[in-house]
């Protein structure tokens, strides 16, 4: 009998459980806080997106939602990978080299530039004016999720 009722009270709870998480995705989706903008790229730049970090990246956030994030970005950035995260950057200003993969490519504004998870980027080596981007992270990056390459 007490088999029963334990099996029971542990499919109760998941079908609850089920139910609940349900019900929040409209919830969680009301939550985000998106409105209708411009955002004029040009007035973004260096410490106007904020304090650089330790590789000299300017950076912030302006969308979060549905599982993506976009930021502008100003400034060279040493070769890295996000192993849980991929890239789509849209070059504003700057020209030079980037590594994407295993090449060293040429950049410029206007170019789009796609780095699916666990590819190796950055490495930047501009021809003057530093480089910078609007970048699209999905899913938005998490803290730990960027790796240092040589």
């Amino acid at each position: 009998m007490n088999r029963i009722v334990a099996t029971l009270s542990i499919a109760a709870a998941f079908a609850a459980g089920c139910g609940v998480t349900h019900l929040m995705q409209p919830a969680r989706a009301a939550a985000e806080n998106i409105t209708a903008q411009i955002i004029h790229t040009q007035d973004f730049s260096g410490d106007a997106l904020g304090p650089a970090n330790s590789g000299g990246m300017h950076s912030k956030m302006f969308v979060s939602a549905d599982g993506s994030t976009i930021s502008i970005q100003d400034g060279n950035v040493g070769k890295h990978m996000h192993p849980n995260t991929n890239e789509i950057q849209y070059i504003l200003e700057g020209t030079g080299t980037i590594w994407l993969g295993d090449q060293e490519v040429r950049v410029k504004p206007g170019d789009l530039v796609i780095i699916p998870k666990g590819t190796a980027h950055g490495g930047t080596k501009p021809d003057g004016r530093p480089l910078k981007a609007i970048a699209i992270k999905t899913p938005p990056q998490a803290p730990d999720d960027t790796k240092m390459l040589d």
